[in-house]
């Protein structure tokens, strides 16, 4: 995959990266003033994309190190090995280890969750490859958000997981609100050709529904968004709501991962 423009500015804090990221692109560190040309078009695994992202932000040296291992520690549990230049610290592993990953079928499920309508609002994921354990995200807290909302950020985040992925297969995506598919999937194609506008009132949450809606047309060859129905027992649906739930508990903006021993657990957790 090949870093552009808009990755540059997604990973950047400040105008800048940190040591960590200098390190994954092959530059040096610190760097000079021509970085961003020399990052330009490098060819980059999925797995560094992830990392990049992970590490965005004025982080100290020793928390850039243990959101290294952390990842690794997820793809490891996953039983996953990063097609990756990337190396672990030496303590850690010696080894570039490399697999190919385009046969996976990759499902995505997406949920949001708010306490109070408008109140405190998150998302979640659930990542599946395969028969491997599913991989948990959470973020995208919103201090007065709402159900829409919450529902639109998780699809929006599944579609920036899709992005980043490099199957050949069709990327399955399954999300239990109906509001969230038809605004990026359905009605965005008449806002746009009305100039972003709809009869009748403004388009809430426009800025999101651009934004995803964009990201749906470059993808939806290679992508699939289905409905799910919510709340009925479908494993994948029923942990992206624990994790929805869960960011309003955690408070976090950025999505994270979310470290579990057994499938059980997770679902064990409440759920609104």
């Amino acid at each position: 995959m090949k870093i552009d423009n808009n990755f540059i500015q997604l990973i950047s804090h400040k105008d800048t990266l940190n040591k960590e990221q200098f390190k994954i692109l092959g530059l040096d560190y610190p760097s000079d003033e021509n970085w961003k040309n020399q990052a330009l078009h490098k060819e980059v695994s999925k797995n560094d994309m992830n990392l990049l992202m992970l590490l965005k932000g004025d982080l100290s040296q020793k928390a850039q190190e243990q959101i290294i291992k952390n990842y690794h520690m997820v793809l490891e549990f996953n039983n996953i090995k990063p097609k990756s230049v990337y190396e672990l610290p030496k303590e850690k592993t010696e080894e570039k280890v490399q697999i190919n990953e385009d046969e996976e079928h990759i499902r995505i499920y997406c949920d949001g969750a708010c306490s109070g309508n408008p109140g405190n609002a998150g998302s979640g994921l659930a990542i599946y490859s395969n028969k491997r354990n599913p991989v948990l995200l959470y973020g995208a807290y919103e201090e007065e958000g709402t159900n829409n909302i919450a529902e639109l950020n998780a699809l929006h985040q599944a579609l920036v997981i899709a992005r980043q992925t490099s199957s050949e297969n069709i990327i399955s995506i399954f999300s239990d609100s109906k509001y969230a598919i038809d605004c990026i999937t359905t009605w965005a194609y008449s806002w746009k050709k009305n100039g972003w506008s709809k009869k009748g009132g403004e388009i809430k949450n426009l800025e999101l529904i651009i934004e995803a809606h964009t990201l749906y047309e470059k993808l939806k060859d290679k992508i699939e968004i289905n409905h799910v129905k919510g709340h009925a027992g479908v494993e994948g649906n029923e942990l992206a709501d624990r994790m929805a739930v869960y960011t309003i508990k955690a408070k976090n903006k950025n999505f994270a991962f979310y470290s579990y021993n057994k499938v059980e657990e997770v679902l064990g957790m409440s759920s609104y």
